[in-house]
């Protein structure tokens, strides 16, 4: 993970008409940019809400004059919707589309179904117009995107596939070295299949491109799909290992967007923080959670995740 405090300026990547990344750093998800070619565009994912700002520069700057029409979510965890109010708020015609499995909690703003809550993270409240079906096509610039059903990381997300120029937007379902933490599971909730049976999917589907919700882009998609299965593999066989790693990416998401904060701080955030406390054990103590997230802290350390000084801690690119 890499994070600079400045702000980034990622040159846009080309991968067919109309369709461009800009790769974050991981506090953000990657956006992808996708125009029509007649003045209209669409922005699939918007980053964290701390880097709306850059989120608003970024996206304007690759804009080059053209409309943000549309916004799409892969999914809504905080990292990629975090700057959804954020551009309603710049583009108030926009529409917004969503998976349809959130679409009542977003309505009602349930911050504890939207699982903002349970990872200590945050997210301004906005709107939707329209729905991502799975099964069905969306237009976005010149292509016609087909949706597909990705759970696994979220039990809602969806991938996008545009069958053409074979690229495939895969969210967090498939990252050039693994997939995103498999969140379900952490409330006891069996979801290892379903990162397996998406992995079939996106097999399935033959892409040549893929862009992942972070990370570059890649091509070498079987060699992918062989990284992510045999963590998965892992991960059934060592579930509490799969534990320790979704603690220890919760931990650097805060370090990612404070950059730099205190060991008393960070215990006190994690002992607030379901996800963690779950992670932790049950019912720990604040004693208990400062222990084990000092553990963890050194794990984060020692792979150069992190840096200590005194009582302060910051974050490492």
């Amino acid at each position: 993970m890499s994070l600079s405090p400045r702000l980034e300026t990622p040159a846009p990547v080309p991968l067919a008409p109309g369709v461009q990344v800009l790769q974050r750093g991981w506090l953000s998800s990657n956006n992808t940019l996708i125009r029509d070619g007649k003045g209209a565009a669409t922005l699939v994912d918007s980053g964290y809400c701390s880097h709306s700002a850059q989120t608003l520069a970024l996206v304007a700057s690759a804009l080059n004059g053209d409309q943000l029409t549309q916004l799409v979510n892969t999914h809504l965890h905080s990292d990629h919707c975090g700057g959804n109010a954020a551009l309603q708020a710049i583009y108030p015609g926009i529409c917004t589309l969503i998976p349809p499995g959130h679409a009542q909690a977003v309505t009602h703003w349930s911050v504890q179904e939207l699982t903002f809550e349970a990872t200590g993270q945050s997210c301004p409240r906005f709107a939707y117009q329209g729905l991502l079906i799975p099964g069905q096509e969306l237009r976005m610039g010149t292509q016609r995107w087909q949706i597909h059903a990705a759970p696994g990381h979220d039990p809602h997300s969806v991938v996008l596939f545009e069958p053409v120029e074979r690229i495939l937007i895969s969210a967090d379902a498939l990252w050039e070295n693994g997939f995103g933490v498999v969140f379900p599971e952490l409330d006891g909730v069996d979801a290892f299949g379903c990162v397996s049976d998406t992995l079939d999917l996106i097999e399935s589907l033959g892409a040549t491109t893929v862009i992942p919700g972070h990370g570059s882009v890649f091509h070498d998609v079987a060699t992918a799909l062989a990284t992510a299965r045999a963590r998965l593999n892992y991960f059934v066989r060592n579930p509490e290992r799969h534990r320790n790693y979704a603690a220890k990416v919760l931990l650097k998401f805060k370090l990612l967007e404070l950059q730099e904060t205190t060991a008393a701080d960070l215990g006190h955030w994690a002992g607030s923080t379901p996800y963690l406390r779950s992670i932790l054990g049950q019912q720990p103590t604040q004693e208990e959670v400062d222990e084990r997230v000092s553990g963890l802290m050194e794990q984060l350390v020692q792979s150069g995740a992190a840096r200590r000084q005194g009582v302060s801690i910051y974050n490492q690119d």
